[in-house]
Formats: C-alpha cells, structure tokens, sequence
C-alpha cells in the first residue's frame, strides 16, 4: 500500500491491536505491526515513538479538547461545570473507530502489567491536563485537582458503558448522565 494513504494512523493502531491480541504484546515488533498496516517502520515511528505508544494514541487529542472546553466555559462556571464541558468537547470529537477500539485495547492493557502500568500514566496525564486548565480559570490547585479526578472518574466510567456492546446510548449522553450521579455523589460525602 502507499505510504502516502491518509489513514496511516489508524490503520497501524488496528494492526498493533490485532497483533497483540493474536501473539501478545511482548511478542509483536514494530515491523511486524508495519507490515500487518501495509506500511513502512519509518511511517510507523512518524506517528509513534514505540510500539507501547499504539496504545495511547490520541491522548494528546483528548488532553486538548478536555483543556479547549474548559477553558471555553463560561467565566461563572463552576469547576466541575467547566470540567463538564471538557468532556463534552472530548465526546463529541469520539468516532465509531474510536467506540470499535475499546474493548480490545482493554484485553490488550490487561495482559500486561508494562501496559496497565503506561495506561495509569495515560490517565495521570489527562488529570492533570484538566487540572492545569482549572487552575488557568483561577481555581485553586485542591479544587482543580479534584475536579479534574471526578472528571476522569465520569470519563473512565461512560467510556466503559459506551463501548459494552449492548449500548446504544452516545457518550455525551453517557456523561452527563455519570456526572450527574457523581454530583449527587459528592454531596453525599458531608
């Protein structure tokens, strides 16, 4: 296939799950996700800098739609109203390809503890992305980076509802829908 082909990006993300999937993480290369992509390793290590990347492509997107629609709330909106809208951002930007992925990027993360272990780094990363975007809007470090845990809490919990396949209801809906119990939640804690 030619390198040039706009989908490169994806196409390595499916192979590299499909690979670690048939023969494990540990035993797949980068030539072998390359070639199962139809591609070249150097067009794989344009889009990442190592196999255990695959796995977190599209973190640096998530990380900027969750800061763009916070720091888009308005200037009245309460912390978690802010981290609301992040979410929200982040949901819409959400494709079919993105919804096919989830389950098996979650067996895959699970047979490895390297993986589980990058995968906790992942979602430190996206915290403290909201939290830095909070505390951009005047909130206090505490508060941002409480909101910015509950925030990933409702993220984790309705991505996990939206890939189940017996879903049939969008992310959006999904997180509101988790923020709104985890509000009553939080009252509940005195």
């Amino acid at each position: 296939m030619p390198r040039w082909e706009p989908d490169a990006r994806q196409r390595l993300v499916t192979a590299a799950l499909q690979l670690f999937s048939e023969q494990t993480y540990d035993k797949t290369t980068v030539g072998e996700i390359a070639d199962r992509a139809g591609l070249t390793k150097s067009t794989f290590f344009r889009h990442f800098p190592d196999k255990r990347e695959v796995l977190t492509a599209g973190q640096e997107t998530l990380a900027r739609l969750f800061t763009a629609g916070i720091a888009a709330a308005p200037a009245e909106a309460t912390p978690l109203t802010a981290v609301e809208q992040g979410l929200a951002e982040a949901a819409a930007a959400m494709t079919p390809f993105n919804r096919e992925l989830g389950p098996r990027l979650e067996a895959v993360i699970a047979t490895s503890a390297e993986l589980r272990e990058r995968d906790q780094l992942k979602h430190v990363g996206l915290a403290a992305s909201m939290a830095e975007a909070l505390r951009a809007r005047g909130v206090s470090e505490t508060v941002a980076a409480l909101a910015a845990e509950v925030g990933m809490l409702a993220f984790k919990e309705a991505y996990a509802e939206w890939v189940r396949a017996e879903n049939h209801e969008g992310l959006a809906e999904l997180l509101r829908a988790v923020m709104s119990r985890l509000r009553r939640a939080i009252t509940e804690l005195g």
